[in-house]
């Protein structure tokens, strides 16, 4: 019983807690939760109406924070992922993890879960 009333104490105290965080505070909660859980990002990459390239296997996409310690934010994203050279959702022979960066203004790109993935 003491047990419970611990868990429903402890459950309270976090609701109460980040419900007065700022939304920005909640999403970084989110981002560094969901860092920690892991995804399985596709981040698509096109050129007018054509796919030109994807990643996979991203773990996230994150947006780049000035250097200067000012906090704010640079107008690209950047991560890690598996360049899929054919196109089918699948790290082959050859296909290597390397890093990306795509702006906010000027590269049109999708970033999603895979479908392929449970």
């Amino acid at each position: 019983m003491i047990k419970r009333k611990l868990i429903i104490l402890a459950t309270l105290a976090s609701t109460v807690m980040f419900s007065g965080c700022t939304q920005e505070t909640q999403n970084k909660i989110g981002r560094s939760l969901q860092n920690w859980t892991g995804t399985n990002g596709v981040l698509d990459i096109y050129m007018g109406e054509k796919l030109v390239q994807r990643y996979i296997k991203i773990d996230k996409l994150s947006t780049a924070e000035a250097s200067d310690g000012s906090g704010v934010s640079r107008h690209y994203r950047y991560g890690y992922g598996y360049l899929d050279i054919n196109q089918n959702y699948k790290i082959d022979a050859g296909e290597k993890k390397l890093y990306f960066e795509v702006s906010n203004y000027s590269t049109p790109y999708i970033f999603y879960d895979n479908p392929g993935s449970n």
